[in-house]
């Protein structure tokens, strides 16, 4: 059985969408896209700095075009045939594409406004993420929260990243938890999944009513808690207050065991997830869409273990 997965935040690198790009059609449907929510998405991707890709109101957007567009370079989903999808932070909006709940027009609207609303929040105080090392995960979660920091993603593969302000963030990095082997700042503006984020649960709140969603048509797994959703309500609901919640993808990873996960494809920027998924999934296969050069292995994959799962 096949999952299809999307990367979060921090995965973005300079330059990562000129190959997509060269595709043909690519360019016109990036276009379209960018036409349709105001942010030169060819730009940022292809001549955007560190500096200017790390900013959330162009990182996030630039994230789900991302996957989408590689993601269509592969084949239709309906011919992918994934037995599930999800996605880390972020990449839940493009996983709800995968799935149906959203048309890429719609998800690129409400991830817009998502990125411009926690860009918003992020800015009354200096906050960021770090992820932590090795050490045991119960252990660090009772040291971020004597710090005053918040497990904002826990990962699984004993990662677990923590967010807060820059100075808690310093003094974790002077007194780290038992067994962590080294404390890693992310590209990151901001300490997202947190109460930092609060006021930006509101505003998605208020775009998402503008918006219509249709039941996932393969199985969608949350990062609230792992648990795959039957409801396109459901899924938006989610996808709003997930923002300031932590990110669950151990839960995901698990929920992936118990369906019975025998592939792991992450679309473009990929990486991370396949990372993960190599340890805490052994046994599966697992390939990332980092260029097109990516897409014959990646299809030799589909056609290999693509199968879908009875939603229950």
């Amino acid at each position: 059985m096949l999952v299809l997965v999307a990367p979060g935040q921090g995965a973005q690198t300079p330059g990562f969408l000129t190959d997509w790009l060269a595709l043909p059609g690519a360019a016109d449907r990036v276009a379209a896209w960018s036409d349709a929510i105001g942010l030169d998405l060819a730009h940022y991707g292809t001549k955007g700095d560190a500096d200017e890709i790390r900013d959330t109101s162009v990182a996030q957007p630039l994230l789900v075009a991302a996957g989408l567009l590689s993601a269509a370079a592969l084949g239709d989903i309906a011919e992918i045939a994934p037995g599930a999808v999800a996605g880390h932070s972020v990449g839940e909006i493009t996983a709800a594409a995968f799935a149906g709940v959203l048309d890429d027009t719609a998800a690129l609207a409400l991830v817009r406004k998502r990125g411009l609303a926690m860009a918003e929040a992020a800015a009354v105080t200096e906050t960021g993420m770090s992820a932590l090392l090795g050490g045991d995960p119960e252990v660090s979660v009772a040291h971020l929260e004597k710090l005053g920091l918040t497990p904002a993603n826990v990962n699984g593969a004993g990662q677990i990243v923590a967010a807060g302000t820059m100075e808690q963030l310093t003094a974790l990095n002077e007194d780290k938890p038992e067994g962590v082997r080294k404390v890693v700042p992310l590209k990151v503006a901001g300490a997202f999944h947190t109460h930092h984020m609060a006021p930006a649960v509101d505003k998605l709140a208020e775009a998402a009513k503008a918006l219509t969603p249709a039941d996932p048509k393969v199985t969608y797994v949350s990062n609230k808690d792992g648990q795959a959703v039957a409801s396109g309500a459901e899924v938006l609901e989610r996808l709003v207050g997930q923002v300031a919640n932590p990110v669950r993808w151990d839960r995901c990873m698990e929920t992936f065991k118990e369906l019975g996960v025998t592939a792991l494809i992450e679309v473009c920027p990929g990486g991370t997830l396949t990372g993960l998924a190599k340890r805490a999934l052994p046994g599966v296969q697992t390939l990332a869409l980092k260029t097109p050069a990516d897409l014959d292995a990646a299809r030799e994959l589909v056609a290999e273990h693509a199968g879908h799962v009875e939603q229950a």
